[in-house]
């Protein structure tokens, strides 16, 4: 039996608004005693100005992949919460809950285990949080999370009849993705199994998930079968109003100097400056870059930090050991570190040709913020990038392991305007068709959570087949 608690408003009208066999009784009449099999759950009256749905958001980074649906649905009239570990930030309409855990982790025992116990703090803090909500009568329509570090771990155990969709970025493969990209001879059982047990954490978030989530074909298709036959394909969602192209954009770089569109601009971004990204081989082909293209600015953004992968060993960062082993013109190349988000939107705007590049792993959404601004790209020809950029159609591509191909990819680019402008506007328009924030994620993605409080069928949507590779294994 399930009863539903209402708030203060007319009984009788809600009544006529449900099944016959479900009570409805005030709160004050159950107060805290209620026989063995009895649910409580809180509904709202669906009146303007009263929220309809409640749900709970969980991500570590607040937004996250949740920056624009959170304050949606807020602003649909929903009441939304959103669980995270940062304490600096606030979206419109959203109640953030924020959590530290319980100790620092430590890195102890087998080797292949060493992240699991970070991951479980993660885990426990956000189930305290959900304990705190569940004790003050607070039960979600809805629970979305990010299954990345361990936070969705529990959340069946504190609320096992509230519907949770959890979105997967990725899913490691010793073989065939990041595993041994540049170095296949290097991959060993080792490398491989110490991947396989880093999804230990996703797995246990998946598990008892009513629906899974996944930005991209290719990120799809890294999971197992058994995870794909639940997981719907919608991405984030490019804002194709902000991404957008500005002929007269002004970029002051510190050192004082303006960059409009008239300069030879060559743009790279990643957030950290890593060999994930490519990061080594754009170096590799610079100085020889820089020779061809004597008046050329270089522009890179991007932190020192390490996102994925590992420190160099002969410097504390790549930026100290690309520069310390590759000659190049520092007073025509520019690191800027992390720019605020209004000064990125320029950098992208000011760019002649914008380069990308990437191991088989997560799409960048700089990519796509890029192409929708309508950069002219010079991409590597890695899977994840070939499923939104198709050579000579929207970009030009090239392979990730010559930076000479880089070099003359780029310098192709800068040669032939006429190139440029028709690969940047239709790099603007293949956003818009598949990656638009407004008329394509956005609808999706409310879709699925209507779709979830509804208890609807819940098999996956928005798989499209032209992108899956039939290679991929189960």
């Amino acid at each position: 039996m399930t009863i539903y608690l209402h708030h203060r408003g007319d009984c009788a009208n809600r009544c006529r608004s449900w099944p016959s066999n479900r009570s409805v009784i005030s709160a004050r009449a159950v107060g805290n005693l209620l026989p063995n099999g009895v649910v409580l759950r809180y509904r709202h009256k669906k009146k303007r100005g009263c929220p309809s749905m409640r749900i709970i958001f969980i991500h570590q980074n607040m937004p996250g992949q949740y920056k624009h649906l959170a304050p949606r649905l807020a602003a649909a009239g929903h009441e939304v919460v959103f669980i995270t570990r940062r304490k600096d930030i606030n979206l419109p309409g959203v109640r953030r809950l924020s959590y530290d855990t319980a100790r620092e982790e430590r890195r102890e025992g087998h080797g292949y285990t060493h992240h699991l116990d970070g991951q479980l703090l993660y885990g426990q803090a956000v189930a305290e949080v959900l304990c705190t909500l569940k004790n003050s009568q607070f039960i979600p329509d809805v629970i979305c999370a990010h299954s990345g570090w361990g936070e969705a771990i529990f959340i069946k155990d504190v609320f096992p009849d509230t519907p949770t969709q959890i979105f997967s970025e990725f899913f490691y493969r010793g073989k065939g993705s990041d595993i041994g990209f540049e170095n296949p001879d290097a991959i060993s059982i080792d490398r491989i199994c110490r991947s396989r047990l880093r999804n230990t954490h996703m797995a246990l978030s998946m598990i008892d998930a009513d629906a899974l989530i996944s930005p991209t074909v290719w990120q799809w298709q890294q999971h197992p079968k058994i995870m794909r036959d639940r997981m719907s394909v919608v991405h984030d969602g490019v804002d194709t109003q902000i991404c957008t192209p500005n002929p007269k954009v002004a970029f002051q770089l510190p050192t004082g100097k303006i960059l409009s569109r008239d300069d030879e601009v060559i743009t790279y971004m990643a957030r950290n400056l890593e060999p994930y990204r490519g990061f080594h081989k754009f170096m590799e082909g610079l100085g020889e870059l820089q020779r061809r293209r004597p008046e050329a600015h270089v522009v890179i953004v991007g932190g020192d930090d390490i996102s994925y992968g590992s420190k160099p060993r002969d410097a504390d960062t790549w930026r100290q050991s690309m520069l310390a082993s590759h000659k190049i013109d520092t007073s025509r190349t520019h690191f800027l570190g992390r720019l605020p988000y209004d000064d990125y939107i320029k950098f992208l705007q000011v760019s002649r040709v914008h380069v990308y590049l990437t191991y088989p792993f997560v799409l960048s959404w700089s990519s796509m913020e890029a192409m929708a601004v309508g950069c002219a790209m010079a991409a590597s020809s890695t899977p994840p990038v070939r499923e939104a950029m198709r050579d000579d159609e929207n970009a030009l591509l090239f392979d990730f392991h010559k930076p000479m191909e880089l070099v003359d990819t780029v310098c192709r680019l800068l040669d032939d305007a006429p190139l440029r402008d028709r690969l940047g506007q239709a790099a603007r328009q293949s956003i818009i068709e598949n990656y638009d924030l407004e008329t394509v994620c956005i609808p999706r993605q409310m879709a699925l959570i209507e779709q979830l409080a509804k208890g609807q069928d819940l098999s996956p949507n928005y798989v499209p087949t032209e992108f899956i590779d039939a290679s991929t294994d189960g």
